[in-house]
């Protein structure tokens, strides 16, 4: 190795270690959104004291809680709702409080807005009632769709249908209550997550050994014929293929595709989108299909997939924008057998432009997907 090989060295692996000091992760690990709305009631209308005695319509308020990093598709969320209004028939004032613990399923879509639809179980409990009102438990479902305002903030709006088998019904009734409940709210995102760590790693480095001048002497003797050394057997001591004699990157990590002369491949992933869109198209696929074999073959690799956009949109936009063509390719990768905990995914919106944005062609060459590699 030259001397002048070692500054550039020293450079690469300076930008390495200032690369992971730039990378933002885009997804959050909680959301809470406070909520209000109302509350249609079956049983409202229904005056016998012996019915099922529900309480009127009415408004109610609450709040739920989503974790994100609990499970990729179907994330669980914490809701809990209070009421108040008069039972029917009664003048008191009834208390309804109700938990929930749902199954969350958001649809990707390549706009602002995510439609999304949950289910799961809850229970119910009454306060200050008459007779005929029974704490239990119930079944909830429910539709609705989250439209960003920043990366942390969202508008929410939902519809719930909650079904409730009570103690007491009469003919009529059989014994149930169908509640529908519609949901405003602002969903506030939390606990970013961090970015992966880049990890420099060094080639070594291979002193070169310069042989001393023989000295001249006067051989008087002479000397005696040596017999010829042994050939020692071939060794391929980092296990990489490539024979120690011929590999010019020794100790090489186990799980890194080597090339011929035994040094650590790196594949890239370059990809660009039309305006306002994260589809891939079959070119970009293909490339898609062709870097997910690369890491199947280096497991010692994982890769952080950025996305970017041209200066087209509002900042708020494009940020958002870039952080879903991230999420769609990372998307395919799995697809094609990368383990989804080598990958992460992240957008830098119009922060990072290799071109100019004033040009037709240089906001095409903006819209685009980077990798970067780690190990």
């Amino acid at each position: 190795m030259s001397k002048g090989d070692v500054p550039t060295m020293k450079k690469l692996a300076f930008s390495a270690i200032l690369a992971a000091t730039l990378l933002s992760a885009s997804d959050f690990n909680y959301e809470v959104t406070p909520v209000v709305g109302y509350l249609w009631n079956s049983t409202s209308n229904e005056t016998n004291p012996s019915a099922m005695g529900g309480v009127d319509n009415h408004t109610v308020y609450g709040v739920e809680l989503q974790m994100n990093n609990a499970c990729e598709a179907i994330k669980p969320e914490l809701s809990v709702l209070y009421g108040r209004d008069k039972a029917a028939g009664e003048s008191g004032k009834t208390g309804v409080l109700t938990t929930m613990l749902n199954g969350v399923y958001e649809m990707p879509t390549d706009s602002m807005i995510t439609p999304f639809a949950k289910a799961g179980l809850g229970y119910e409990w009454y306060t200050n009632t008459h007779p005929s009102d029974y704490d239990g438990m119930l079944l909830d479902a429910g539709l609705g769709l989250k439209a960003d305002i920043t990366k942390q903030i969202a508008l929410k709006l939902e519809a719930l249908y909650l079904y409730k088998m009570n103690n007491n019904g009469v003919d009529g009734s059989n014994g149930e209550v169908h509640n529908v409940t519609a949901l405003a709210g602002l969903t506030f995102s939390f606990d970013e997550k961090a970015a992966p760590v880049v990890a420099a790693v060094a080639t070594p480095v291979v002193a070169a050994v310069v042989a001393p001048k023989p000295e001249a002497k006067l051989v008087v003797v002479p000397a005696p014929v040596a017999q010829p050394a042994k050939a020692a057997a071939p060794i391929d001591s980092d296990k990489d293929g490539v024979m120690d004699d011929s590999d010019k990157c020794p100790g090489t990590p186990a799980g890194f595709k080597v090339d011929t002369d035994g040094c650590p491949l790196k594949a890239t992933l370059h990809l660009n989108f039309l305006s306002d869109s994260s589809k891939v198209d079959t070119e970009g696929t293909a490339k898609v299909v062709e870097f997910a074999d690369f890491l199947k073959a280096s497991p010692a690799y994982s890769a952080n997939i950025i996305g970017h956009t041209d200066a087209t949109a509002s900042d708020v936009y494009n940020q958002k924008l870039s952080e879903k063509r991230a999420e769609k390719v990372k998307s395919m990768l799995v697809e094609n057998g990368v383990d989804a905990s080598r990958l992460s995914a992240s957008g830098k919106g119009e922060s990072q432009p290799i071109a100019s944005n004033k040009t037709k062609s240089g906001r095409a060459e903006n819209r685009r997907i980077e990798v970067e590699l780690t190990h």
